[in-house]
């Protein structure tokens, strides 16, 4: 039988986050079911998970898939009208959900929901992945409502809303079972990182809604898996944008997209080597050499989805960043 929701946490080897932050989820959540997905965790997750919430349902994986391929696999076993793909890291808040099924019952059409996402560090201010919802700028970099590359904005209310977004993000990715699957999933060789941006855009293609929803909130502690300048998630951030674009773009702008951003990147690879930041600038290189060893499986990916011309930001989010000095979405 199928049950309404599923709220579904993936885990690697985080006991410690598991036993502070797993309480209020299933203090606020009881409108769903709480499931974990463990990644081969070799440290006492699921035995702690068995011994102190025998309620939440294991679903135990042989290897380490990351987040993406993790979610692709584990998913399968459970059977809900919805998910929530909830990280690990995050504190929900009291009535989380009940606004974002009366979204998704209001319109049929929409696929995706994020929630406000504040900083658990610093509760007055938006969490850098997510805040009050993601967007796409011209040339496929993505960014949010509250927080532009690494400006983060205070939360005063000015997100309070409910509006449509180009992609939810993956810290609490609520989503329509039928729609995740229709669209493929989670591409599984992202491994992690850019993943939900894929999907989110699969979804535009498919002429499916990707909403934010301001009057539910989590606070989200963001880096647990990887710092934000770490040489593996500046290649993953590098690469999978990369491959989002080639498999995702309309034919007719693809080629100009890619070019422009393979000299962007090449502009980005001199600022890491100006600023001593060697690990990163070889981490550029790796990801390039890992979007071009895969363009051919990436190309078969795009013959199977249908492409629309989307209405993104029409200048690129990078001119208005650090030439015109706009630090804030408004």
């Amino acid at each position: 039988m199928q049950q309404e929701l599923a709220i579904v946490i993936l885990n690697w080897n985080g006991k410690l986050l598991l036993e502070q932050f797993i309480p209020s989820v299933v203090t606020h959540s009881p409108l769903g079911s709480v499931y974990v997905i463990d990644n081969a965790s070799t440290d006492e997750s699921t035995i702690w998970l068995k011994e102190n919430h025998p309620e939440i349902q294991l679903v135990q994986l042989n290897e380490n898939l990351g987040y993406a391929g993790g979610y692709q696999k584990g998913l399968k076993e459970i059977n809900a009208e919805y998910y929530c793909l909830l990280n690990s890291d995050i504190q929900v808040t009291k009535d989380w959900i009940s606004p974002i099924l009366s979204l998704f019952k209001n319109d049929t059409n929409i696929a995706a929901i994020q929630p406000k996402i504040l900083d658990f560090k610093k509760p007055t201010h938006f969490e850098y992945a997510g805040a009050g919802g993601g967007l796409m700028d011209s040339l496929g970099y993505p960014y949010c409502r509250g927080r532009i590359f690494d400006t983060i904005e205070k939360d005063h209310g000015q997100y309070n809303d409910i509006a449509p977004i180009f992609w939810a993000s993956g810290a609490c990715f609520f989503v329509r079972s039928n729609d995740y699957w229709s669209a493929g999933g989670l591409d599984a060789n992202y491994f992690a990182h850019q993943e939900e941006i894929d999907l989110c855009w699969r979804f535009h293609n498919l002429n499916k809604k990707v909403f934010y929803c301001g009057e539910s909130s989590v606070l989200h502690v963001g880096g647990a898996s990887l710092e934000y300048e770490n040489p593996k998630k500046v290649f993953l951030n590098f690469r999978n944008s990369l491959t989002s674009i080639l498999k995702n773009e309309h034919s007719s702008t693809v080629a100009f997209k890619i070019l422009i951003r393979l000299i962007l990147d090449g502009i980005a690879g001199v600022k890491f080597l100006v600023e001593g930041k060697w690990k990163s600038l070889l981490a550029i290189l790796k990801a390039h050499i890992s979007f071009y060893g895969n363009i051919p499986n990436t190309l078969k990916k795009r013959k199977t989805i249908g492409k629309r011309k989307l209405n993104l930001k029409k200048r690129s989010i990078i001119w208005d960043y650090y030439v015109k000095k706009q630090k804030k979405y408004q």
